[in-house]
């Protein structure tokens, strides 16, 4: 049982706890909690003495990690809630094996994913990113149905790579539009696509069939490379590939071939390594936008990860259950 007030401590990069975390949400917590206080490490005296009588750990981007050393200075704690939505660069499996529970924010964090996912579908299918790079070249009038014949969503394929909280959100979303969506996901069965409103494809057909592919598995080692070389090549002359998930998913080298070929489009939110030399010619190129991973919460949408925060800490006190609680059997196949 946690107390009826509990003991909460932050554990974060400090200009993140800032942005997500300002006073006047603090304010919140502390209407229902004690804070103790921020942590950015775990290894000082001081930071032991906090940990010591920690209830709750809210964790974030930039915090230290939580290992069997780190749990054994908090006996007290019986929660972890983490306020993004990526968790396994921050907690080892001794976190769920003691029994502690864990909470994150993935969901929240998938709106705006999803948000920037479903309009650049629909600004890739109908061109607009390549047409307005060539506009501002020529800044004269052109024939743009010329120069991109079959431009316009209706009736395109769209192949979600990866069921995941962002792309069953995209698949939401994306029924607002008349497309064709399909999935590649091998942890996704026919009843749970039927009920999501999809079908269920292998990757090679996904890739080589969908207009445009966007790529929301996890980062885990069973995933690196997945979209690969040959993958690369399957897809059709004129489809965009989207990716918001993580650089290392897809065979870069390969993607940029083929867009330095004018074959493929590119709509990029991460890339491998995280910043590209400044002399990468995908920077230049009209068929490729790239952006410095601003697809997650960023602004206002930070909002929403400490609501579910403070959310969950609200059900741990009522003893209610957690609304997005990680179960251990998921773990292995979660970011």
């Amino acid at each position: 049982m946690i107390a009826a007030r509990p003991r909460v401590a932050f554990a974060m990069a400090p200009e993140v706890r800032q942005r997500i975390f300002p006073d006047a949400r603090m304010a919140r917590f502390e209407e229902i909690a004690d804070v103790l206080g921020s942590l950015s490490e775990f290894e000082s005296d001081a930071a032991r003495r906090m940990l010591a009588e920690t209830d709750v750990l809210v964790t974030g981007w930039g915090a230290p990690f939580v290992d069997a050393a780190v749990l054994d200075a908090a006996p007290r704690l019986k929660a972890v809630l983490h306020s993004a939505g990526t968790i396994r660069p921050f907690l080892s499996d001794d976190v769920l094996e003691r029994g502690i529970r864990v909470s994150t924010a993935a969901a929240a964090n998938a709106v705006p994913v999803a948000e920037y996912t479903a309009a650049m579908i629909v600004l890739a299918n109908k061109k607009v990113l390549p047409i307005a790079a060539r506009y501002r070249a020529l800044r004269e009038e052109f024939d743009a149905e010329a120069a991109f014949p079959g431009m316009g969503n209706y009736g395109k394929r769209i192949g979600i790579v990866g069921a995941s909280k962002i792309g069953r959100k995209v698949i939401e979303l994306l029924r607002a539009y008349e497309l064709d969506v399909v999935v590649y996901d091998p942890f996704l069965s026919q009843d749970d696509a039927a009920e999501l409103g999809v079908g269920v494809v292998g990757l090679d057909e996904l890739l080589s069939t969908s207009d445009v592919v966007s790529v929301h598995a996890p980062s885990l080692p069973a995933t690196r490379n997945l979209i690969d070389a040959r993958g690369i090549g399957l897809m059709r002359v004129g489809s965009t590939l989207l990716n918001t998930a993580r650089g290392e998913i897809i065979d870069q080298d390969a993607l940029t071939a083929r867009v330095l070929a004018g074959e493929l489009f590119a709509i990029l939110d991460v890339t491998t390594p995280w910043v590209l030399a400044t002399d990468h010619p995908l920077y230049a190129h009209e068929h490729v936008m790239l952006t410095p991973h601003v697809a997650g919460s960023l602004g206002v949408e930070l909002g929403r990860l400490a609501d579910v925060v403070h959310d969950e800490l609200e059900r741990l006190i009522d003893g209610r259950a957690l609304a997005h609680e990680v179960e251990a059997d998921r773990l292995s196949i979660t970011a």
